[in-house]
């Protein structure tokens, strides 16, 4: 029974980080405008993903428990370039690749690096999220920001918190995989509250 549940939450999870940003890329580019969103939300998110799926990777998780990773990573940059297209500020994009694509590699260059970065994952992923509300606060406007793509990822972030403890058999909260939920449970507190947020404003 374990098991069919676990594998439902799975191939639940993929299949919905597989189109997670599209209704925020539809409403984008449908609008024609990036207006109330925050680049360095998307940029903190960014960072935050990519720490963690290097992380992942480094200590030898199973495949099944950040699979989904590439994927949202490469919707996020793809939304990045959107929004910096719309925001006249193309010319950003290679320095913001140069940055990442540096960091991938900075972070195993020693074990202390990516452990200390993965501490911080918990609160890089907060502040995306604190960054987003403090923009949607400040315009007093949620302009193009989706609440879809917010409550879904609400919902991967509650699965992958069960499929990563299960799998990898770690129910007394082991010291990596403790840090795995426990960025989870934040970001899911804190996509909750922003999808409020921005239900909110659209009835406004």
């Amino acid at each position: 029974m374990a098991l069919t549940v676990l594998d439902v939450a799975h191939w639940s999870t993929w299949a919905v980080c597989a189109v997670i940003k599209l209704p925020q890329l539809a409403a984008v580019l449908q609008a024609g405008s990036a207006r109330g969103l925050s680049v360095t939300s998307l940029l903190l998110e960014l960072a935050g993903f990519i720490v963690f799926l290097r992380y992942q990777i480094y200590y030898g998780y199973p495949l099944q428990t950040y699979l989904e990773y590439p994927i949202i990573i490469a919707q996020d940059v793809i939304l990045l370039l959107c929004i910096l297209h719309f925001f006249g500020k193309m010319k950003r994009a290679l320095f913001f690749a140069v940055i990442f694509w540096g960091g991938w590699y900075m972070l195993t260059l020693r074990k202390w690096i990516i452990d200390l970065a993965m501490n911080l994952c918990t609160f890089i992923s907060a502040a995306s999220k604190l960054v987003q509300l403090w923009c949607l606060w400040q315009t007093k406007d949620s302009g193009q920001v989706s609440a879809l793509t917010w409550s879904l990822s609400a919902y991967t972030c509650a699965t992958r918190i069960f499929t990563t403890v299960v799998t990898t058999n770690d129910l007394a909260g082991s010291y990596h995989s403790e840090k795995t939920a426990r960025a989870r449970e934040c970001n899911r507190f804190f996509n909750k509250w922003f999808k409020i947020k921005t239900w909110w404003m659209q009835e406004q």
